[in-house]
């Protein structure tokens, strides 16, 4: 029986299921494993773990820990709670009608980065008026459509994977921004730090960076070099501004100072850098890696809103979700009726029943004419169905991202 445990009641025979954190959190090779000593308990605690998830069938039961069921359920209904409580960002345009115009964005944004850490590399200064256009034509598209933009950088292969998360942290932590209702300028800055916050990468030998495997803890101590590393080579350019360095520097410190490099905790992260470690691991653990199996949106929402309790202000991760939605765009759910959908719209008020586009009968096991539902209307009004969960594409072979648009 798979149960939730606090880290302080960790004892050795027992076995670890799910360290429950993200990937770049632990400092273990592997995420499932038997307890053997004191000091294994001591570094999951010493990693800011909190909770883990243990097999009660392979090692030794904690009595009194919920079961990973009841945990969840009651995740859910706290965010049932907060589905209530969602002022969205209103879209300008059609989804259909921004998404050519994001995708020419996305191809733009990913080779100026590629470019930027290209420079860093062989010890240049990167030319911040080089990557201000880019982030004006990301902000420009987010505030036609933000659906359109996000929901494509959802699609990355491992070989573009450092420079379109980059590109996904810039657009996330625009829409973040603009949905808490910060100025122009101040958003444009935040940006320009989502873009960049990664640019200390550049000094990892490649062999860490895109190695197939877990690292080892040397390997671990060099990625983690990076804000620091690339404060230091922003810093060079004289047009930076203290609002995107902040936001390099201290993108992975963590509110109960389990972070790095300087392990600061509380409000002591300033608020840009607390809403960018979201953003940060939003985009990293929904991502497809050879070493990490990409989490659904849905789910990844989920996760951080339970490590929020710890790791993340949980004001800025409830303002996040309202601002993606419980349900992303992109989304593949099962709609109560049996069928699959795609998300393509979040609703300005109820999270739980954005527009979708219906494309799939899992009781046919076939693909039906694809329609859009606006799930917050009733029958006859091209609503009745709601989202009983979100879905896998590789369970159902399907892939959601064809029917973002009917147009």
């Amino acid at each position: 029986m798979f149960k939730k445990v606090d880290s302080s009641q960790l004892k050795v025979g027992m076995y670890i299921h799910d360290l429950s954190c993200d990937w770049m959190t632990h400092p273990f090779v592997r995420n499932r494993f038997l307890l053997s000593s004191e000091e294994e308990i001591r570094k999951i605690i010493g990693a800011g773990i909190h909770v883990v998830v243990i097999d009660s069938a392979k090692g030794l039961d904690a009595q009194d820990a919920p079961t990973l069921d009841e945990a969840d359920a009651a995740t859910e209904r706290e965010l049932v709670e907060l589905a209530g409580k969602a002022p969205l960002m209103v879209t300008r345009v059609s989804l259909g009608a921004e998404l050519a115009r994001a995708a020419q964005i996305r191809r733009q944004a990913a080779v100026l980065v590629r470019s930027v850490m290209a420079d860093a590399r062989l010890g240049r200064a990167v030319e911040i008026g080089r990557v201000e256009p880019v982030v004006r034509e990301i902000t420009e598209s987010i505030l036609r459509n933000p659906g359109a933009l996000l929901g494509l950088l959802r699609i990355k292969s491992k070989d573009d994977y450092t420079f379109l998360h980059s590109v996904s942290v810039c657009a996330l932590l625009v829409a973040f921004c603009r949905s808490r209702g910060m100025d122009a300028a101040r958003t444009h800055q935040a940006g320009l730090g989502g873009l960049l916050h990664d640019t200390g990468k550049a000094l990892v030998p490649d062999a860490i960076l895109n190695k197939p495997g877990p690292l080892t803890p040397d390997e671990f101590a060099i990625v983690k070099r990076h804000p620091r590393d690339g404060y230091d080579i922003l810093r060079q350019s004289p047009e930076i501004g203290a609002v995107p360095l902040d936001i390099i520097l201290h993108h992975h410190e963590r509110r109960d100072g389990s972070g790095y490099p300087e392990r600061h905790s509380g409000d002591a992260i300033s608020e840009l850098a607390q809403m960018a470690a979201i953003v940060d691991v939003y985009d990293a653990i929904t991502a497809e890696r050879c070493y990490h199996r990409g989490l659904p949106a849905a789910e990844a929402l989920r996760k951080i809103y339970e490590w929020s309790k710890f790791h993340f202000n949980p004001a800025y991760t409830q303002d996040f979700m309202r601002c993606v939605g419980i349900y992303p765009v992109g989304t593949l759910v099962m709609l109560e009726s049996g069928r699959l959908a795609v998300v393509v719209e979040a609703h300005e008020t109820n999270l739980l029943a954005p527009k979708v586009n219906v494309f799939f009968s899992t009781r046919s096991n076939t693909y039906i004419k694809p329609e859009t539902v606006d799930l917050a209307r009733g029958l006859g009004f091209g609503g009745a169905d709601k989202i009983v969960g979100h879905e896998a594409a590789a369970k159902w072979r399907v892939d959601p991202m064809r029917f973002l648009s009917l147009d």
